[in-house]
């Protein structure tokens, strides 16, 4: 699965690590991650993110 970094802050989601804090599981891909996700660190909305892998 690809990881995605914010174009704001630098922040990466790793599909491996999730985002717990915002109750997303280890292995979710970007994919499915819910359309009103935003980066856990600046807020940035998805489409934000660009693929880096």
């Amino acid at each position: 699965m690809k990881r995605y970094e914010c174009s704001v802050c630098g922040y990466i989601y790793d599909p491996a690590d999730g985002d717990p804090d915002s109750g997303i599981a280890p292995g979710t891909s970007f994919e499915d991650l819910p359309e009103n996700w935003a980066c856990p660190i600046c807020g940035a909305r998805k489409d934000q993110f660009t693929p880096i892998d």
